[in-house]
């Protein structure tokens, strides 16, 4: 078991990294160079072509009936209330207040588990999501005078619903995941999301002169699809399986700081204690949450002091 949950922290610490290197892509295509509902239809339409055929090569599963009623609500959650309205909020507002609004995932995530699977928030818990979000926010912040672009209230709260519907996802469906293989349920999530979004991806994408677009906006694309769609959301439900939801929201934190790390790399922005200090408060913050007791543990405490 453990092994499984080493495997788990190190697929959400890749599907991070991968996410986090993806944030200043997208962020650089929209609204100028495509629409967020065209840059969405790419990433779901992408990553159900993949997953697909890459299923035609894997272990066939059934999957029951029922469960398919509940991967469509996965879908729902986890996709299309989740992609498509960040990229409509983040087109609308600035990146530094979506970032802000981004970090209340494991809030969010951690509340929704003491209420709908009764994850009891301990006092270990609850400060390993506050030394994570200030690590977090104190990136956000000390990057607010370097980069400019006003937020905008219906932006921020579009983000806000997009990370409110994951964080549902993460708490819901945790038992539905375990039980088939990452590319099985991924395959499944990513044609409802696609056929669900289509409707409203339609318009826009049949008004994109894909001729304009330059090969460097085709790279671009391609990394969305392959790695930070495909690759990305392969490796989530490895972690899903055998971490606990707020565990896995943790990993969030890891994005602003790599997608910092990335624009250092490449002359964009210069390191700092700001970024150092950061990097240790997330990391730090990812550990004390993983050290705190979940209900299962307590719950045998409580038995063994009766015995």
């Amino acid at each position: 078991m453990e092994n499984k949950k080493l495997g788990g922290h190190i697929a959400l610490f890749s599907a991070n990294v991968i996410f986090g290197i993806n944030n200043p892509i997208s962020r650089a295509l929209m609204p100028e160079i495509l629409s967020p509902f065209t840059l969405t239809f790419f990433r779901l339409f992408g990553g159900m072509l993949l997953f697909w055929s890459v299923s035609l090569f894997t272990r066939k599963e059934r999957v029951a009936p029922k469960d398919i009623l509940l991967l469509f609500c996965a879908s729902f959650f986890g996709l299309t209330l989740n992609q498509l309205p960040f990229f409509v909020g983040l087109s609308m507002t600035s990146p530094i207040d979506a970032s802000i609004v981004v970090t209340m995932l494991p809030i969010l995530t951690m509340i929704l588990a003491a209420i709908i699977i009764k994850e009891p928030i301990t006092l270990m818990k609850a400060v390993g999501v506050v030394v994570g979000a200030s690590g977090a926010l104190l990136l956000v912040f000390s990057s607010q005078t370097k980069h400019t672009g006003n937020g905008n209230f219906w932006g921020d709260l579009i983000v806000f619903s997009a990370t409110f519907s994951f964080a549902i996802y993460l708490t819901v469906f945790k038992n539905l995941i375990s039980r088939y293989s990452p590319v099985t349920i991924m395959k499944w999530m990513f044609l409802f999301a696609t056929i669900v979004c289509t409707p409203f991806c339609y318009k826009p994408l049949m008004q994109t002169d894909f001729t304009l677009l330059s090969a460097n906006t085709y790279w671009r694309i391609g990394y969305m699809v392959v790695f930070a769609t495909f690759l990305g959301y392969l490796l989530v439900p490895i972690g899903q399986k055998v971490l606990r939801p707020t565990t896995l929201s943790m990993y969030n934190y890891v994005q602003p700081i790599v997608a910092s790390m990335l624009a250092v790399a490449i002359g964009m922005d210069t390191f700092g204690y700001e970024k150092a200090l950061s990097g240790v408060l997330v990391f730090a913050g990812v550990y004390i949450v993983t050290q705190s007791k979940s209900r299962a543990q307590m719950e045998a405490e409580r038995l063994a002091k009766r015995k």
